[in-house]
C-alpha cells in the first residue's frame, strides 16, 4: 500500500480536513455496519455518517440529474425492470458500476461536514477501490461481510432486510434476485479488500454488536481519541 497516494498528492478538495480524518467501514449488505458506526459515535464521540440513508435520500436531485444528461427518462425505472427482469449477475455489474459516482456524491456530503473528532463513515457503497484512492493507510478502512447464515438470521429478524419496498409482478423472484445481488457484491468487495491489503471481517452472529464494535474500534486505535467513559 505504499504507492497510495495522500489527498493532497491526489489535491482531492477537503477545504475542512473531514476526508483526510476519516475511518471508512465498508462490506456487504446486513453486517452490521450502522449499528457498529453508531455504537463507536457514541462511545468515542465521533461523528457518524450512514451512506445509505444519504444515498437514498439526498442524492436523489443528483440522480436525476445524472439519468437526464445520460439522455434517460427522468423518472425511476419501472420496478420490474430493475428487479424481476435482469439476472442477479447483471443487477451487480450494475450495482458495481454505479459506486463510483454515487462515491462522489458521498465525498461531496464528507467535504461539508466538520468535527472535533474523527468521522467514521460506513456503507455498502463505500468500496474499498474507491476508498484506497483517498486514503494514507489501510488501517483507516474495514471491510464488514455478513456469513451466508448470519445473512439468513437478518433475513429473519429484520423485516427490511426480508421484504423489496417496491411492487412488483414477482415478488419472490425480485426478492430472490436482490439477496444474489447482494452476496455477489458482498464478494467482490472481499476479494478487492484481499488485494489491497485492507482488513476484512466476518459477521458469523457468534459475537454481539458490542464485540464487533470492540474489534473495529482496536483496528481504528491509532485515530481514534479515549473512549467518552475514560475521557
Amino acid at each position: 500500500m505504499t504507492s497510495q497516494s495522500t489527498h493532497a498528492d491526489n489535491e482531492v478538495p477537503d477545504p475542512f480536513g473531514t476526508l483526510r480524518r476519516a475511518l471508512w467501514i465498508g462490506g456487504g449488505q446486513w453486517a452490521g455496519k450502522s449499528t457498529v458506526a453508531r455504537l463507536l459515535a457514541v462511545r468515542y464521540r465521533v461523528t457518524a455518517y450512514h451512506y445509505d440513508y444519504h444515498d437514498a435520500r439526498g442524492h436523489n436531485d443528483r440522480r436525476i440529474a445524472r439519468r437526464v444528461g445520460l439522455g434517460e427518462p427522468a423518472t425511476e425505472p419501472d420496478p420490474d425492470t430493475v428487479w424481476v427482469h435482469p439476472t442477479p449477475e447483471e443487477m451487480a455489474a450494475r450495482t458495481l458500476a454505479g459506486f463510483p459516482y454515487r462515491f462522489e456524491w458521498a465525498l461531496d456530503d464528507l467535504r461539508a461536514l466538520v468535527s472535533g473528532h474523527p468521522i467514521i463513515a460506513e456503507g455498502w457503497g463505500l468500496r474499498p477501490e474507491l476508498v484506497a484512492s483517498i486514503i494514507d493507510s489501510p488501517r483507516r478502512m474495514v471491510v464488514m461481510v455478513p456469513t451466508p447464515e448470519f445473512r439468513r438470521h437478518q433475513l429473519r429478524e429484520l423485516p427490511r432486510a426480508a421484504s423489496l419496498a417496491h411492487r412488483v409482478s414477482d415478488p419472490g423472484r425480485a426478492q430472490a434476485n436482490r439477496l444474489t445481488r447482494d452476496r455477489l457484491v458482498a464478494e467482490e468487495s472481499v476479494r478487492t479488500a484481499h488485494r489491497l491489503g485492507i482488513r476484512v471481517i466476518e459477521v458469523d452472529g457468534s459475537r454481539d454488536a458490542a464485540a464487533i464494535a470492540q474489534t473495529v474500534a482496536e483496528h481504528f486505535g491509532p485515530y481514534l481519541p479515549r473512549p467518552h467513559h475514560e475521557a
